[in-house]
Protein backbone atom coordinates (compact mmCIF):
# COMPACT_ATOMS: atom_id res chain seq x y z
CA UNK A 1 0.00 0.00 0.00
CA UNK A 2 2.93 2.43 0.48
CA UNK A 3 4.16 1.89 -2.87
CA UNK A 4 0.37 2.56 -4.30
CA UNK A 5 0.27 5.68 -2.03
CA UNK A 6 3.86 6.88 -3.02
CA UNK A 7 2.88 6.62 -6.75
CA UNK A 8 -0.13 8.30 -5.88
CA UNK A 9 1.95 11.02 -4.30
CA UNK A 10 4.27 11.18 -7.39
CA UNK A 11 1.32 11.32 -9.92
CA UNK A 12 -0.50 14.44 -8.07
CA UNK A 13 2.88 16.52 -7.77
CA UNK A 14 4.62 15.61 -11.01
CA UNK A 15 1.76 15.35 -13.41
CA UNK A 16 2.60 18.04 -15.81
CA UNK A 17 6.05 16.39 -16.00
CA UNK A 18 4.34 12.99 -16.37
CA UNK A 19 2.09 14.12 -19.20
CA UNK A 20 4.74 15.98 -21.07
CA UNK A 21 7.07 12.62 -21.36
CA UNK A 22 4.70 10.54 -22.30
CA UNK A 23 3.72 13.04 -25.01
CA UNK A 24 7.22 13.09 -26.12
CA UNK A 25 7.74 9.47 -25.79
CA UNK A 26 4.49 8.73 -28.22
CA UNK A 27 5.88 11.17 -30.63
CA UNK A 28 9.24 10.09 -31.19
CA UNK A 29 7.88 6.49 -31.60
CA UNK A 30 5.10 7.36 -34.02
CA UNK A 31 7.69 9.30 -35.95
CA UNK A 32 10.00 6.77 -36.60
CA UNK A 33 7.56 4.44 -37.20
CA UNK A 34 5.69 7.21 -39.72
CA UNK A 35 9.29 7.84 -41.39
CA UNK A 36 9.96 4.32 -42.07
CA UNK A 37 6.62 3.50 -42.80
CA UNK A 38 7.37 5.88 -45.59
CA UNK A 39 10.04 3.68 -46.99
CA UNK A 40 9.81 0.40 -46.09
CA UNK A 41 6.06 0.15 -47.98
CA UNK A 42 7.35 1.13 -51.04
CA UNK A 43 9.82 -0.90 -50.96
CA UNK A 44 8.16 -3.85 -49.77
CA UNK A 45 6.06 -3.33 -53.06
CA UNK A 46 8.73 -2.91 -55.11
CA UNK A 47 10.49 -6.41 -53.84
CA UNK A 48 7.40 -7.99 -54.11
CA UNK A 49 7.94 -7.47 -58.00
CA UNK A 50 11.50 -8.37 -58.14
CA UNK A 51 12.05 -11.46 -56.50
CA UNK A 52 15.93 -11.92 -56.77
CA UNK A 53 16.30 -8.36 -54.16
CA UNK A 54 13.59 -9.37 -51.96
CA UNK A 55 16.29 -11.88 -50.55
CA UNK A 56 18.88 -9.10 -50.35
CA UNK A 57 16.98 -6.50 -49.05
CA UNK A 58 15.00 -8.36 -46.29
CA UNK A 59 17.97 -10.02 -45.05
CA UNK A 60 19.83 -6.57 -44.68
CA UNK A 61 16.58 -5.47 -42.49
CA UNK A 62 17.12 -8.18 -40.56
CA UNK A 63 20.67 -7.45 -39.92
CA UNK A 64 19.55 -4.18 -38.50
CA UNK A 65 16.93 -5.66 -36.12
CA UNK A 66 19.83 -7.71 -34.50
CA UNK A 67 22.15 -5.25 -33.28
CA UNK A 68 21.24 -4.58 -29.95
CA UNK A 69 18.76 -1.12 -29.25
CA UNK A 70 21.73 0.48 -26.72
CA UNK A 71 24.32 -0.10 -29.16
CA UNK A 72 22.57 1.15 -31.98
CA UNK A 73 21.76 4.31 -30.16
CA UNK A 74 25.39 4.75 -28.86
CA UNK A 75 26.73 4.36 -32.71
CA UNK A 76 23.67 7.07 -33.97
CA UNK A 77 24.67 9.46 -31.02
CA UNK A 78 28.52 9.90 -32.29
CA UNK A 79 27.18 10.95 -36.19
CA UNK A 80 23.86 12.54 -35.25
CA UNK A 81 24.93 13.86 -31.78
CA UNK A 82 22.79 13.77 -28.61
CA UNK A 83 18.76 14.17 -28.48
CA UNK A 84 15.19 12.82 -29.35
CA UNK A 85 16.60 13.04 -33.56
CA UNK A 86 18.88 9.96 -33.32
CA UNK A 87 15.75 8.21 -31.19
CA UNK A 88 13.63 8.84 -34.00
CA UNK A 89 16.45 7.30 -36.31
CA UNK A 90 17.01 4.44 -34.48
CA UNK A 91 13.29 3.80 -34.53
CA UNK A 92 12.87 4.34 -38.03
CA UNK A 93 15.76 1.14 -38.80
CA UNK A 94 14.10 -0.97 -36.12
CA UNK A 95 10.64 -0.48 -37.91
CA UNK A 96 11.84 -1.51 -41.39
CA UNK A 97 11.79 -5.06 -40.27
CA UNK A 98 8.21 -5.99 -39.69
CA UNK A 99 6.83 -3.04 -42.00
CA UNK A 100 8.69 -4.19 -45.11
CA UNK A 101 8.30 -7.97 -44.37
CA UNK A 102 4.29 -7.27 -43.98
CA UNK A 103 3.99 -5.15 -47.00
CA UNK A 104 5.53 -7.89 -48.82
CA UNK A 105 3.87 -10.80 -47.76
CA UNK A 106 0.45 -9.08 -47.90
CA UNK A 107 1.26 -8.10 -52.03
CA UNK A 108 2.76 -11.34 -52.29
CA UNK A 109 -0.44 -13.10 -51.12
CA UNK A 110 -2.77 -11.43 -53.85
CA UNK A 111 -4.94 -13.81 -55.78
CA UNK A 112 -2.84 -13.99 -59.18
CA UNK A 113 -6.75 -14.52 -60.40
CA UNK A 114 -7.90 -11.07 -59.38
CA UNK A 115 -4.47 -9.92 -60.32
CA UNK A 116 -5.81 -10.74 -64.06
CA UNK A 117 -9.29 -10.18 -63.88
CA UNK A 118 -7.85 -6.42 -63.26
CA UNK A 119 -5.54 -6.52 -66.32
CA UNK A 120 -8.49 -7.79 -68.20
CA UNK A 121 -10.73 -4.87 -67.56
CA UNK A 122 -8.05 -2.76 -69.01
CA UNK A 123 -6.45 -1.62 -65.79
CA UNK A 124 -2.89 -0.22 -65.66
CA UNK A 125 -0.47 -1.63 -63.42
CA UNK A 126 -0.86 1.46 -60.73
CA UNK A 127 -4.58 1.09 -61.07
CA UNK A 128 -4.44 -2.69 -60.51
CA UNK A 129 -1.48 -1.90 -57.21
CA UNK A 130 -3.88 1.15 -56.08
CA UNK A 131 -7.82 -0.87 -56.46
CA UNK A 132 -6.73 -4.48 -56.51
CA UNK A 133 -2.66 -5.03 -54.12
CA UNK A 134 -3.14 -2.39 -51.64
CA UNK A 135 -6.68 -2.61 -50.36
CA UNK A 136 -6.81 -6.75 -50.14
CA UNK A 137 -3.27 -6.38 -48.65
CA UNK A 138 -3.65 -3.40 -46.34
CA UNK A 139 -4.83 -5.51 -43.43
CA UNK A 140 -1.19 -7.35 -43.33
CA UNK A 141 0.21 -4.19 -44.04
CA UNK A 142 -1.36 -2.77 -40.33
CA UNK A 143 -0.21 -5.51 -38.47
CA UNK A 144 3.13 -4.61 -39.41
CA UNK A 145 2.40 -0.91 -38.42
CA UNK A 146 1.25 -2.42 -34.98
CA UNK A 147 4.12 -4.32 -34.13
CA UNK A 148 6.54 -2.03 -35.44
CA UNK A 149 4.95 1.08 -33.11
CA UNK A 150 4.56 -1.70 -29.59
CA UNK A 151 8.46 -2.54 -30.36
CA UNK A 152 9.46 0.88 -30.83
CA UNK A 153 7.52 2.07 -27.41
CA UNK A 154 9.65 -0.12 -25.54
CA UNK A 155 12.95 0.86 -27.62
CA UNK A 156 11.78 4.40 -26.88
CA UNK A 157 12.57 4.03 -23.26
CA UNK A 158 16.43 3.52 -23.58
CA UNK A 159 16.62 7.32 -25.28
CA UNK A 160 17.09 8.77 -22.37
CA UNK A 161 20.39 7.12 -21.94
CA UNK A 162 21.27 9.97 -24.88
CA UNK A 163 19.31 13.22 -23.64
CA UNK A 164 16.27 12.46 -25.68
CA UNK A 165 13.64 12.65 -22.39
CA UNK A 166 11.06 10.52 -22.73
CA UNK A 167 9.50 8.11 -19.83
CA UNK A 168 12.81 6.48 -19.80
CA UNK A 169 13.83 9.86 -17.86
CA UNK A 170 11.43 8.83 -15.00
CA UNK A 171 12.66 5.58 -14.44
CA UNK A 172 16.04 6.40 -14.31
CA UNK A 173 15.04 9.10 -11.95
CA UNK A 174 13.71 5.92 -9.95
CA UNK A 175 16.80 3.85 -10.18
CA UNK A 176 18.98 6.55 -8.75
CA UNK A 177 16.76 7.74 -5.93
CA UNK A 178 17.17 6.07 -2.59
CA UNK A 179 13.33 4.47 -2.33
CA UNK A 180 12.62 4.72 -5.55
CA UNK A 181 10.52 2.25 -6.72
CA UNK A 182 7.52 4.37 -7.06
CA UNK A 183 9.15 6.57 -9.66
CA UNK A 184 10.41 3.33 -11.46
CA UNK A 185 6.23 2.84 -11.37
CA UNK A 186 5.47 6.05 -12.41
CA UNK A 187 7.67 5.70 -15.73
CA UNK A 188 7.03 2.22 -16.01
CA UNK A 189 3.39 2.14 -16.16
CA UNK A 190 2.70 4.00 -18.84
CA UNK A 191 5.18 3.09 -21.06
CA UNK A 192 3.42 -0.21 -20.48
CA UNK A 193 -0.25 1.36 -20.81
CA UNK A 194 1.15 3.09 -24.10
CA UNK A 195 2.38 -0.04 -25.70
CA UNK A 196 -1.07 -2.40 -25.06
CA UNK A 197 -3.30 1.05 -26.14
CA UNK A 198 -1.54 1.17 -29.18
CA UNK A 199 -1.70 -2.64 -29.84
CA UNK A 200 -5.31 -2.00 -29.10
CA UNK A 201 -5.92 0.61 -31.38
CA UNK A 202 -3.72 -0.92 -34.55
CA UNK A 203 -5.44 -4.34 -33.84
CA UNK A 204 -8.80 -2.69 -34.24
CA UNK A 205 -7.79 -0.82 -37.50
CA UNK A 206 -6.50 -3.81 -38.77
CA UNK A 207 -9.78 -6.21 -38.23
CA UNK A 208 -11.58 -2.85 -39.45
CA UNK A 209 -9.34 -3.27 -42.61
CA UNK A 210 -9.45 -6.92 -42.92
CA UNK A 211 -10.79 -7.84 -46.59
CA UNK A 212 -13.11 -10.71 -44.69
CA UNK A 213 -14.50 -8.05 -42.16
CA UNK A 214 -15.25 -5.27 -45.13
CA UNK A 215 -17.20 -7.58 -46.94
CA UNK A 216 -19.06 -9.17 -44.55
CA UNK A 217 -20.04 -4.82 -43.36
CA UNK A 218 -21.07 -5.18 -47.12
CA UNK A 219 -23.11 -8.04 -47.00
CA UNK A 220 -24.81 -6.70 -44.28
CA UNK A 221 -25.82 -3.53 -45.59
CA UNK A 222 -27.80 -5.02 -48.51
CA UNK A 223 -31.23 -4.66 -48.15
CA UNK A 224 -33.61 -7.48 -46.99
Amino acid sequence: MDIIEDLWYYYSQNIGYVWEEVSRHFLMSAYGVLFAALVAIPVGIFIARNARLSAVVISLTNIIQTIPALAMLAVLMLVMGLGANTVVFGLFLYSLLPILRNTYTGIRNVDNALLESGRGMGMTKFQVLRMVELPLALSVIMAGLRTALVIAIGIATIGTFIGAGGLGDIIIRGTNATNGTAIILAGAIPTALMAVIADIGMGWLERILSPVNNKGLKQDKKPA
